[in-house]
């Protein structure tokens, strides 16, 4: 048994939240999903990541906060399983509030991933490891991802032979 816990810093977060859980469901992976800021109610932070860090099932958390993103770091340095930062696309501060899910102190090691698709990717890879399973559907997953750029790239070929092909004929 494995999940993966998608920690959000407020509800508004919630839609990258459904972008990460989509692609969780996709994969079959359990997902449980909170809301705890580690500026407004880090003892709540806390008591979450004990409580699912403590117990035996295999859990990888993706955090999803933006601004000055404490959420990550306090996550990381307060479990042994595998953290995700999936910060939210933001413009503010000139997309440069963005660093404080990058620059975290020694020891502190949260993983970063930008686009929620991503996040959800590498927490089931994460899985994957002691799940052959869920290793066979990420493979899958890639692999359909690969299909999809090889489709349009035929579809391009295609539209380029038939457009050099009118060419020839009005010549």
């Amino acid at each position: 048994m494995s999940r993966v816990v998608i920690l959000s810093g407020s509800g508004s977060d919630a839609p990258w939240v459904d972008k990460i859980a989509m692609v969780l469901s996709d994969l079959d992976v359990a997902v449980i999903r909170r809301v705890g800021s580690a500026h407004r109610v880090p003892e709540h932070v806390l008591s979450l990541l004990r409580d699912y860090d403590q117990d035996e099932t295999q859990t990888v958390f993706i955090t999803v906060a933006g601004m000055s993103d404490a959420l990550s770091g306090l996550s990381d340095a307060n479990v042994v399983s595998p953290v995700i930062a999936c910060p939210p696309a933001s413009n503010s501060f000139g997309g440069l509030d963005v660093l404080s899910s990058l620059r975290t102190p020694p020891g502190v090691g949260p993983m970063t991933a930008l686009i929620p698709a991503n996040a959800a990717l590498a927490a089931a890879k994460i899985l994957g490891l002691a799940d052959p399973g869920l290793r066979k559907r990420v493979a899958a997953f890639q692999a359909s991802a690969a299909a999809k750029v090889m489709d349009a790239d035929g579809a391009a070929l295609l539209e380029q032979s038939q457009e050099l092909g009118q060419a020839d004929e009005l010549a």
